[in-house]
């Protein structure tokens, strides 16, 4: 698959993990995540973008899955299919508002990409993109999501997955700096 310039990649066993800068609407993968919100609906920044470059699809989708009163916890997630996105699923996955760190964000962070990972896992998808979850206006802080979404995706990347390649696509080069001071710092054995 041909990458963006600019991007870093780590090998974790025979799978890769890589971030690069741009638009996650545009790279395609088998299966794209999205920092969603609990109540399913389209929202703002990377939530908003997938609902709008993929399209009313997505919505129906959601709809027609999970209903009316559709619902998903902090910490889980939920698929659909992924409308015009070079894509064939959106794993939507809600993580955390930031509340100073003491009311379990770190483990619920954690629980989101493991419900993603899984979900695409289940899905037969061998790569997927992901979004840096709540670090954007969820408000987690930058070094803290980062350390905790690289170490998370290369400890699954290093289980059983049907996942060949994971990518973070980040927005912003203040995101893309701080994922890219995190992988660097990743231990060898990740």
């Amino acid at each position: 698959m041909l990458q963006p310039p600019g991007t870093r990649e780590r090998l974790i066993g025979a799978r890769v993990l890589a971030i690069t800068e741009g638009d996650i609407t545009r790279i395609g993968a088998d299966a794209i995540g999205n920092a969603a919100n609990s109540a399913l609906s389209p929202g703002g920044g990377v939530d908003a973008a997938i609902h709008h470059a993929g399209g009313p699809a997505i919505l129906l989708d959601l709809e027609a899955r999970y209903g009316a009163m559709r619902h998903c916890a902090t910490g889980s997630a939920v698929v659909t299919g992924a409308g015009r996105l070079p894509a064939k699923w959106v794993i939507h996955a809600v993580g955390p508002v930031w509340r100073g760190g003491v009311s379990g964000e770190a483990d619920r962070l954690v629980a989101a990409y493991r419900s993603a990972l899984r979900l695409a896992t289940e899905l037969g998808a061998r790569t997927m993109t992901l979004p840096a979850i709540s670090c954007g206006i969820y408000g987690y802080p930058l070094d803290r999501g980062a350390r905790i979404a690289l170490r998370t995706v290369a400890a699954f990347l290093a289980g059983p997955t049907t996942l060949e390649r994971a990518t973070f696509v980040l927005f912003s080069r203040a995101t893309f700096e701080a994922f890219a001071t995190e992988l660097a710092a990743l231990p060898e054995e990740a």
